[in-house]
């Protein structure tokens, strides 16, 4: 099943996407007992937005190998994970706009799972019982912000670096999932799930070993190789098998930052 979150006139709503059609529901089916509204409304005459405002959003690096011959022999004993913002979230065909005086900044295509049911310490074999669904996120990545000693968070937060979209598709197998990108039409990112080094059940279940995850939650599953820079007036793509495409435009900004101590 397919939702999506929308807004027309002045009010945003959650739906279920059958088609060009959206059968409007009366809450959020990810934190609530969401019953149809008997409304339906045209895909084409609402503005679609990120499915989800996230509770959290978590995301892991170096998580893909290109081809089998560079699989590590171990999973790491602590992966890398990162926070995000929730003010870097936008949906599709909002724009990607990159900070002034910002020399590089990447697209990332990545399989975005929903946490569903408060997740504590529990174990990779029960991981599907506790995602919702699966969304196309974008970790859009400025490493002019890194730091040598792998300090991500600041790189990662800026508004708009969390394109999320453009619906979440409850009816996938997370073992099963191939990732794709592209910018102005042109191919990027190419890569089944069976490349990532921590999968997708093991990354969960360790994070409910260190934290407790909570409906709403947006797991970031990392990005596969291909990963390029971007700039204003590209065209970002990003696809998700059998759950969908993300698109997002990417634009300058006129506003002034100051990201400094001094």
């Amino acid at each position: 099943m397919k939702y999506i979150r929308f807004k027309q006139k002045d009010s945003v709503y959650y739906g279920i996407v059958n088609g060009e059609q959206i059968t409007v529901l009366d809450g959020s089916p990810i934190t609530t007992d969401a019953k149809p509204t008997g409304e339906k409304v045209d895909v084409n005459e609402v503005r679609i937005l990120a499915p989800l405002i996230p509770n959290e959003i978590i995301g892991i690096g170096a998580n893909f190998i290109a081809d089998e011959s560079e699989r590590p022999e171990t999973l790491p004993n602590t992966p890398i994970f990162f926070n995000k913002p929730k003010s870097s979230v936008i949906g599709p065909n909002e724009q990607i706009i990159l900070p002034p005086g910002v020399e590089s900044v990447k697209f990332e295509a990545e399989i975005a799972v929903v946490i569903g049911k408060r997740a504590e310490n529990i174990n990779s074999e029960n991981v599907q019982d506790y995602i919702f669904g699966i969304t196309v996120g974008n970790d859009v990545t400025s490493p002019d912000y890194f730091r040598d000693d792998g300090h991500w968070f600041v790189g990662k937060s800026f508004p708009s670096f969390t394109p999320l979209g453009p619906v979440i598709e409850t009816d996938v197998d997370i073992q099963q999932l191939s990732i794709h990108s592209k910018v102005n039409g042109k191919p990027f990112q190419d890569s089944p799930t069976s490349r990532m080094i921590v999968s997708i059940p093991q990354m969960i279940a360790y994070l409910s070993n260190v934290m407790i995850l909570e409906p709403g939650d947006v797991i970031l599953t990392g990005s596969p190789v291909g990963a390029d820079f971007i700039q204003a007036g590209d065209t970002v793509s990003c696809s998700v098998s059998g759950v969908g495409t993300l698109t997002n435009p990417v634009t300058g900004s006129n506003i002034k930052i100051q990201v400094s101590l001094n």
